[in-house]
């Protein structure tokens, strides 16, 4: 992951210097900061930033819309955008950007009406499993002549 400087996420992102240094200090944006002081903004930031520019602005009504989740229970809650949305039938297929990942859910089509989702549109998955799956990818092979056995353990010679 590269990092960049304020000047040149600006540049990227086609805002002054200025401007991005406001919504820093405003929390708008996550940064590092170096030991000297400095923010610096990942490449994955920079692109969390300009997936919004693809779609309208949301209206401000000035209060929450009656029945809405202000707070959830659920601890597995991953941040990120909406990258395609396929409809078929009562089902539709959701699937998220967060960061270099992507995490794609199955709900209804109802769902997808209700929270109006489109793409670019910023969503949160919240993950409630009580099973979680881990995997490592393969280890490349090992020749005959270099065969070992489990940690610990000596071979027989």
């Amino acid at each position: 992951m590269s990092l960049l400087t304020v000047r040149q996420a600006a540049e990227r992102l086609g805002v002054g210097y200025s401007t991005l240094k406001h919504w820093i200090y405003e929390g708008r944006v996550r940064t590092r900061v170096t030991s000297g002081g400095h923010h610096r903004i990942a490449d994955s930031e920079v692109d969390r930033l300009l997936a919004p520019s693809t779609r309208a602005p949301a209206k401000k009504t000035g209060h929450a819309r009656a029945g809405a989740i202000v707070s959830i229970s659920g601890r597995n809650q991953l941040r990120g955008y909406v990258d395609e949305i396929r409809v078929e039938g009562l089902l539709a297929q959701v699937r998220l950007r967060i960061g270099d990942q992507t995490l794609t859910a199955v709900i209804t089509r109802d769902a997808v009406d209700e929270l109006h989702l489109r793409r670019g549109d910023e969503a949160l998955a919240i993950v409630k499993s009580t099973e979680v799956m881990i995997a490592r990818e393969a280890e490349t092979p090992v020749h005959k002549t270099a065969q070992r056995g489990p940690p610990g353990r000596k071979r027989r010679t």
